[in-house]
């Protein structure tokens, strides 16, 4: 690991070490569990943390009037693109309470560790960007563009809201040069990740009663028929990173009762895509899987296939300013990075639509993600936060500055 007295980030995120730990504690100690928490304490906690150091915090909130993020910007006095350092507010449940060594909403500091959910995903990305922007601020007139504080409500829901509704707004700036989400783990940077084709299929069967002398189509019958061809279709070859695409049933339902031939069942498929297996070709294998079936059951209603979500498979090449700037920070602090694509996809492939390039995953090491005693080493904190204040450095500097800048 590089010598502080060589790296004034390091030495920066050292100082800062007892404040983040302490904001991050106080993240935790109020529960934020997508979709069943309130967040108004945790807004208001944040904010007035944020507001004492003059980063001027907004809420922003989606059409109902729900709170689905909080941001807030330093404004560089050069021109130049807007960054964002991007962590999601909300967390996990809580699982067994009683499972936990300590509870989930303790903040507790053990054999250095703190314990809690959100404690690694992502409240501590929370806290040192926090306290990475704080600089930052002071130095605005040396900096070229924007940083952004991008903290989302409504990650661990799936929906994604804040970043929705920061990128959909009619002010965000047009001209994003990045975004880097603070997953934690120190192993990779996370670069890119398999797309996304997420749909709905309304089998039809002909309904009857059960104990009658002819019998109908059963829906639920079809369906098993449209999921064993489903999932005996071969999947496209990997492609470079990525690994192979995939086809997974995730749910099912139908009928009711036991007098009654089900003429629905609705089945949810995922499919994961690749560079080399696109989103639409996902699309084609699925529907002609289906008008397969479909033909083998004429007395019935075609299937309706109902697309639920769609994002494209991204990586990062080796040339984006966005990744070179982690990789050499990583670098100039004793670490070293490698780049992958991850399996499940994440907001990056969201931001990959846009046109927005994204880094999904790194920060402090981490043990029990979304699982019992979830954890981050403290050790490893102000090492990450480093890294990141200086890739951001880079990216909002005219010259290239090294270590010792």
């Amino acid at each position: 690991m590089i010598d502080p007295h060589t790296s004034p980030a390091l030495r920066r995120s050292q100082t800062d070490l007892g404040s983040v730990l302490a904001l991050t504690r106080d993240l935790v100690r109020i529960p934020t569990r997508g979709g069943i928490d309130h967040y108004d304490d945790a807004i208001a906690h944040l904010s007035g943390w944020m507001d004492e150091r003059g980063l001027d915090p907004k809420v922003l909130r989606d059409g109902t009037g729900a709170a689905v993020a909080l941001t807030a910007a330093v404004h560089g006095q050069r021109p130049g693109p807007t960054w964002v350092l991007d962590a999601c507010l909300d967390t996990a449940p809580f699982g067994d309470e009683h499972a936990w060594t300590h509870s989930p909403t303790s903040g507790t500091i053990r054999d250095g560790w703190l314990w809690g959910r959100g404690a690694a995903d992502s409240k501590v990305a929370v806290a040192m960007f926090c306290h990475l922007a704080a600089h930052l601020r002071a130095e605005a007139d040396a900096l070229c563009g924007d940083l952004v504080l991008l903290f989302d409500l409504d990650e661990h829901t799936g929906g994604f809201g804040g970043a929705k509704r920061y990128f959909a707004a009619q002010d965000t700036p047009p001209d994003i040069g990045g975004v880097m989400i603070g997953y934690p783990g120190m192993d990779k940077l996370v670069i890119g990740g398999r797309g996304v084709y997420r749909v709905r299929l309304r089998v039809h069967g002909v309904a009857s009663h059960s104990g009658g002398s002819k019998s109908t189509a059963n829906a639920i019958s079809k369906a098993s028929a449209i999921i064993r061809a489903l999932e005996s279709e071969p999947m496209p070859g990997a492609a470079e990173g990525f690994g192979p695409g995939k086809l997974t049933v995730t749910a099912i339902g139908a009928g009711e009762g036991f007098s009654v031939v089900p003429d629905l069942c609705t089945v949810n498929v995922d499919v994961r895509t690749t560079a080399a297996f696109a989103e639409d070709e996902a699309a084609d294998l699925v529907a002609a899987v289906v008008a397969k079936v479909d033909a083998d059951w004429p007395d019935t209603a075609p299937t309706l296939v109902e697309a639920h979500t769609r994002w494209p498979a991204y990586a990062l090449p080796e040339e984006s300013p966005l990744r070179s700037a982690l990789v050499g920070a990583a670098a100039a602090h004793g670490v070293q990075l490698e780049a992958k694509v991850a399996g499940p996809s994440n907001i990056g492939n969201y931001l990959a639509g846009l046109n927005v390039p994204a880094t999904a995953g790194f920060g402090p090491v981490y043990e029990g993600l979304h699982a019992t005693d979830e954890r981050v080493c403290l050790d490893t904190i102000p090492v990450a936060q480093a890294i990141y204040e200086q890739a951001i450095r880079t990216l909002m500097s005219r010259r290239a500055p090294d270590v010792t800048v």
